[in-house]
């Protein structure tokens, strides 16, 4: 290369150093648009440079001066200057932003879930639910649980629309008869559902409560769901009686405390004779699906009919009350193994008769 070049872009080189320094009093010096124009000129002679022999005279020093000029006027010096330490703290901060941009909406996702879940159960207010029809889901319902009985005094059940009279049972409840009123689409279908067992929770201020209760009644308000006896009640309400929101599932009577009035038997309505008579399975496993008669020998088979109108019982015919002869009476429930009872068909044509089962068992 020109050793006259090289001399002129040593010159330059230094007079760009010396402009781009700070002033004596400390203060930066601004770069002009024609100092700009130079630092183009130099950062081309620097690129040249490099390709060059490194044999050229003084080279070493040019080349230390133009590295520390062109890094001062990199593209960086067109914007504000910003230290480490700053970018450090807004790599950070960003991070902590994405961080917290993420972890709001899950927190906020899952408080969302908790609050409208059911699974939570804890509620104010809870004895003030807005009355509504009842839900039917597989199995069971939701919707409005009250009550009937006294929470205090804890009072048996009298047997309600179930026909059971003066019972022992404790643990009870009225279900309710229709989904929209008067549409007979609910669960007592008629009294088909006497005599089974419903687990009932409630929200309560202490989250879900729960119960189990025999149905020995049917509903008398318009939205009701299940209304329980006086125990129960006192069980999920305390003192604070009213309309909650609950929900529930049919269930197996069989093992559950509180809902056995007595052994099962077949109870022979008053009034039943020899032409006539109707019959019902007291404190029976479950809510009863079908009553079968048929002769030991397996003649005379008869599937009775459930009573309309007169809830929670079946019809025998009379040529079963007028035999002297051994029957086997099949009750088949909603739920766990069917009952049978072995008996002289006389027997049901006797008025109040309460036949056993642990008396009629077949051996």
């Amino acid at each position: 290369m020109n050793l006259r070049r090289l001399d002129f872009l040593f010159c330059v080189v230094l007079l760009v150093f010396w402009a781009c320094g700070d002033s004596s009093d400390g203060t930066p010096v601004t770069v002009s648009e024609e100092s700009s124009s130079s630092i183009g000129v130099v950062s081309s002679a620097k690129s040249a440079s490099s390709s060059s022999e490194k044999s050229v005279v003084s080279s070493s020093s040019a080349k230390s001066v133009a590295s520390s000029s062109s890094a001062f006027v990199s593209s960086e010096s067109q914007k504000p200057a910003t230290s480490s330490s700053e970018k450090v703290s807004e790599s950070s901060s960003a991070a902590d932003l994405s961080s917290s941009a993420k972890s709001v909406p899950e927190s906020s996702s899952s408080s969302e879930k908790l609050a409208g879940s059911s699974d939570n159960g804890v509620c104010t207010k809870c004895d003030s639910y807005t009355a509504a029809d009842p839900v039917l889901v597989e199995n069971g319902g939701k919707g409005s649980v009250t009550t009937y009985g006294s929470v205090k005094d804890k009072e048996t059940s009298l047997g309600g629309a179930c026909n059971y009279g003066q019972t022992n049972i404790q643990y009870y409840a009225a279900i309710h008869v229709n989904v929209s009123p008067g549409d007979d689409k609910g669960p007592w279908d008629g009294g088909a559902a006497c005599g089974g067992c419903v687990h009932v929770k409630a929200k309560t201020p202490d989250g879900w409560k729960e119960v189990t209760v025999r149905i020995t009644d049917r509903c008398p308000d318009a939205n009701c769901g299940v209304d329980l006896g006086g125990a129960p009640a006192s069980d999920i309400m305390g003192n604070l009686v009213g309309r909650y929101y609950g929900e529930w599932e049919f269930v197996s009577c069989e093992g559950v405390k509180g809902v056995w009035g007595d052994s099962t038997s077949i109870w022979v309505k008053e009034g039943a004779s020899t032409f006539w008579s109707i019959i019902q399975v007291r404190n029976p496993k479950d809510m009863v699906k079908k009553i079968e008669i048929r002769g030991v020998d397996g003649a005379d088979a008869h599937t009775l009919e459930m009573v309309v109108g007169t809830e929670n019982f079946w019809t025998v015919p009379p040529e079963i009350l007028q035999s002297d002869k051994n029957y086997s009476v099949l009750v088949s429930y909603r739920s766990g193994t069917d009952d049978e009872w072995i008996l002289k068909g006389s027997e049901l044509a006797v008025s109040e008769a309460n036949l056993y089962l642990y008396e009629h068992r077949k051996e």
